[in-house]
């Protein structure tokens, strides 16, 4: 089956790297001067528990032609930046597209590619990209699927997954498991902002994660009400104490070691306009459903100048 990875930030190039190394025959499409490195040098990859630098040689392309057809596209882009690659998509014949990464529109999204079988996915990887290679931590996990009431791809994604060493967690309802992320997601990048991406200076402020917990529950509560499932369902009893002491030791491990720069602050700081989009569409469902959030938006004012 022949794979495109459209999009070579950390996530892209570590689905692209996995992929071959499979055996698979896939492309990376990146631009400029990051695609000139990978075609001179190879993509160059430093995991964080791996004393070695990985080395790929992948096929590299610079744009998605009319004419190129693929089995699968993985767009691997940040939410602000899909509607610029919709056109592209629509006037391209590969029909299965899989959305990778932060996306609270996801009904939307599959609306405006109606001709397409349109999938979503979360990965579990983290990092940054430096010159010439990514630094990253990468779980080798993912989370893939469609929109609740589209027909089910089971059987395409054990396909492409087939013989990579990516632990698959298949999920029929992409749009709930997203919306949950966001809401999970968006108060730790308000720690992240608060702190000026210094998480460390978190540690021990119990009072201060606290009320992130208390956000979070927020957010899972306006989506509840309005009729969407909680996912993934281990955070279902998300009002209860057992949900807070995980919550809390999640994000206590996150402010005290480096696992919190490299998994959570590097990408927020870098993607503040992408948190940002996601914040104000977020509280936009929130206000259409009469929900109330305010350790949300307090949390949100402490971030100061990052948010827009």
């Amino acid at each position: 089956m022949k794979i495109l990875v459209f999009g070579a930030g950390v996530l892209g190039c570590n689905l692209a790297r996995n992929f071959f190394r499979a055996g698979k025959d896939v492309k990376l499409l990146a631009r400029g001067s990051w695609a000139e490195e990978i075609q001179k040098n190879g993509l160059r990859i430093k995991d964080k528990f791996s004393p070695r630098m990985s080395v790929s040689r992948i096929p590299v392309v610079t744009a998605l032609e009319a004419a190129d057809r693929y089995d699968m596209i993985f767009v691997v882009l940040r939410y602000t930046q899909l509607g610029s690659i919709l056109d592209a998509l629509r006037a391209n014949p590969t029909r299965n597209l899989v959305f990778v990464g932060n996306d609270v529109g996801a009904r939307a999204l599959a609306a405006s590619l109606p001709e397409k079988n349109v999938l979503f996915a979360f990965a579990s990887s983290a990092g940054h990209r430096e010159p010439d290679h990514v630094a990253s931590i990468d779980l080798k996990k993912i989370t893939i699927g469609q929109l609740p009431d589209a027909t089910s791809n089971e059987q395409l994604i054990g396909q492409i997954f087939d013989g990579t060493k990516y632990k698959v967690r298949y999920e029929p309802n992409m749009e709930d498991y997203l919306l949950c992320h966001a809401a999970f997601v968006l108060p730790v990048a308000f720690a992240c902002y608060k702190t000026d991406g210094e998480l460390k200076r978190l540690k021990g402020n119990t009072a201060y994660l606290s009320r992130m917990i208390d956000a979070v529950i927020e957010g899972y509560s306006a989506l509840r009400n309005a009729g969407h499932e909680i996912l993934p369902k281990e955070d279902a009893a998300f009002e209860g104490a057992a949900f807070r002491k995980t919550c809390l030791r999640f994000f206590r491990l996150m402010c005290a070691t480096s696992l919190g720069k490299l998994c959570v602050s590097d990408h927020a700081m870098n993607a503040a306009g992408e948190m940002s989009a996601l914040n104000r569409d977020l509280k936009r469902f929130f206000d259409e459903h009469g929900a109330a959030y305010p350790a949300w938006q307090e949390l949100e004012a402490e971030a100061g100048r990052y948010l827009k």
